[in-house]
């Protein structure tokens, strides 16, 4: 099925609700975009169910309702911006808010009602993506590698495709067609940095790894939190902010001897990103020539230099240089995965999921006027 579609992601990090308006004639044709914010009082409330709070589940059912109304603006805006009509567009893919994801015991949970989607932008909406692939067995994430397959694989060049989002995830693209795609979460991406840059800035990033680079990446400090027992795990494997968490930056430290500065435990936690992702690389895929970034992460110079150290021998550049904008990969996946739903055709990589076989992802919701059809 070609024709219009749109992808809604909003990640780990939770700062706003990427939009992208994406044609697909041929390969993805990114036709808008829409970055719609998340205002901080929400992000907080966000934060906070995420994390565990009093009455949840009155909260969960509250922002289930806000997110679905607020990804509903996203998709809106990003027409009006394109001066598109919603009856041009097939379906909107929305990933949701995930605000609990336990692999090992086969439960995610994202929120942001579909329902409310679809009815406040009269568009088809595809969502729950995750929970299909999780009661085939497998972990339920990542599934962008499926997307990376279809768009950025090459004969011609081994490849892997690496986002650097709240957690980051890669995928191998092996030049070999008869070689099986496979791809996993390496562990933190921004998540730790992010949290330890509100801490002590109160900003909600660290611009392009400026603060890090002031300070010293502490070896002893780095060995400590490589230790942990994720790292050690075989793929399939996927984590988030249930594991990798401000928190668990703090019982790291407790036990720690040595008094730090904020900006060299900020020049850590970039090595840390960068450590993973390239150990991940070189025991898994040592014969990938070329990685390619996408995600938040890629505007980190920092992360992004010591990516290049740990991996010398690899071109390291951005998705940019296939012809997607590193910022919007992860919104046209979500576009493509309804895409891929409405076609029936399955979404996941049993390989890179764990699950027993390939399935059908996400729920339908349809759109205004559809339900007669």
């Amino acid at each position: 099925m070609n024709g219009l579609f749109i992808g809604l992601m909003s990640g780990t990090s939770i700062d706003a609700v990427d939009a992208a308006l994406v044609g697909f004639a041929q390969q993805p044709l990114l036709i808008a975009t829409h970055s719609h914010p998340i205002e901080p009082k929400l992000r907080q409330q966000l934060l906070m169910l995420s994390e565990g709070c009093h009455n949840e589940l009155t909260l969960m059912l509250m922002l289930d309702q806000r997110m679905g109304k607020l990804f509903a603006e996203a998709a809106n805006t990003l027409l009006k911006k394109a001066s598109i009509d919603a009856t041009a567009v097939c379906a909107i893919g929305s990933h949701g808010q995930t605000i609990r994801h336990y692999p090992e015991s086969g439960c995610s949970l994202q929120i942001g009602d579909a329902n409310l989607i679809a009815e406040h932008s009269g568009i088809t909406t595809v969502a729950d993506f995750r929970r299909r692939d999780l009661a085939a067995g497998g972990e339920g994430a990542p599934l962008v590698p499926a997307f990376h397959n279809a768009v950025f694989r090459s004969n011609s060049e081994d490849r892997v495709i690496v986002n650097i989002g709240g957690i980051a995830n890669i995928t191998h693209l092996p030049a070999n067609a008869d070689t099986v795609v496979s791809g996993f979460d390496t562990g933190p991406g921004n998540i730790l940095m992010d949290g330890w840059t509100m801490r002590h800035l109160k900003q909600p990033f660290d611009e392009k790894g400026r603060w890090a680079k002031s300070g010293k990446v502490e070896q002893p400090l780095l060995n400590q939190l490589l230790q942990d027992g994720y790292f050690m795990q075989l793929p399939p494997k996927s984590t988030g902010r249930e594991h990798f968490n401000i928190e668990w930056l703090d019982r790291q430290l407790e036990t720690y001897q040595q008094q730090l500065s904020p900006e060299s435990v900020q020049a850590t936690l970039c090595q840390l990103t960068a450590s993973t992702i390239a150990q991940a690389v070189k025991e898994h895929h040592p014969a990938a020539e070329a990685l390619y970034i996408c995600g938040g992460g890629v505007h980190n110079e920092t992360v992004m230099q010591q990516l290049e150290a740990e991996l010398p021998r690899h071109k390291v550049t951005s998705t940019r240089e296939l012809g997607i904008s590193p910022d919007w990969v992860e919104a046209i996946a979500f576009a493509w995965l309804a895409k891929e739903r409405l076609a029936a055709r399955p979404g996941n990589l049993p390989a890179v999921t764990g699950a027993s076989r390939p399935v059908v992802l996400g729920g339908v919701y349809l759109g205004k006027g559809k339900e007669e059809r």
